[in-house]
């Protein structure tokens, strides 16, 4: 398994790299805000944050399909939520208005990941004062979630090596049992991390 899938380009050499953890965090919370802040009638404020993204992308030397393909992999989500809009009152430009503030939202936080490790990044929190309880959720969220995908991965492996179908209905099916089995195992899994810091002196 990868075990860099997030953050595969945090370590390269470039000048957007070489900066500060706390400018660039910092830096991508103030783009965050002010997309979602000023309103989308100043549509030449959107047209500068998205081209001062590809510049910004440009010079971190990460490849651009690597960064669109993660941005069309996320973008379901933001057109999900902006398909919505389109049922209420002057929806289409509600439904554009979320679709490219999101849209430069996730570009910024793609951006962040991929230019900053993200051990790097919670001290860099924990730094700025974020409660280091939130801080070491964090750090566990991104410990684990490589654990959950290792155990998809087997999972799938079992799967494949004891199926010979290959109806098109079956392996939905099965696709389905999967997600289960890992959820049931992730709930397992929570269960014992809990009472490890329980034991540990944690509250």
């Amino acid at each position: 398994m990868r075990h860099d899938f997030l953050d595969r380009y945090s370590r390269l050499d470039s000048p957007i790299h070489r900066l500060p953890t706390i400018v660039k965090l910092l830096g991508s919370l103030c783009i965050v805000a002010a997309n979602v802040s000023v309103s989308f009638t100043h549509y030449w404020f959107f047209i500068i944050v998205a081209g001062m993204l590809l510049v910004f992308s440009a010079l971190t030397s990460i490849p651009w399909r690597f960064i669109f393909g993660r941005l069309i992999l996320l973008e379901p989500f933001a057109l999900g939520i902006a398909l919505m809009a389109l049922f209420q009152e002057n929806g289409g430009m509600v439904f554009l208005s979320i679709l490219v503030k999101s849209t430069l939202c996730l570009f910024t936080m793609i951006l962040l990941s991929n230019t900053t490790p993200f051990s790097s990044l919670l001290q860099t929190l924990a730094r700025l004062g974020v409660p280091r309880l939130l801080v070491t959720i964090l750090a566990l969220l991104y410990r684990y979630l490589f654990v959950l995908i290792d155990e998809a991965e087997r999972l799938n492996r079992a799967r494949i090596s004891r199926t010979f179908s290959t109806n098109r209905r079956k392996r939905w099916q099965m696709l389905a049992s999967l997600i289960g089995q890992l959820f049931v195992r992730s709930t397992e899994r929570a269960e014992r991390i809990y009472a490890a810091m329980t034991a540990r002196g944690w509250k």
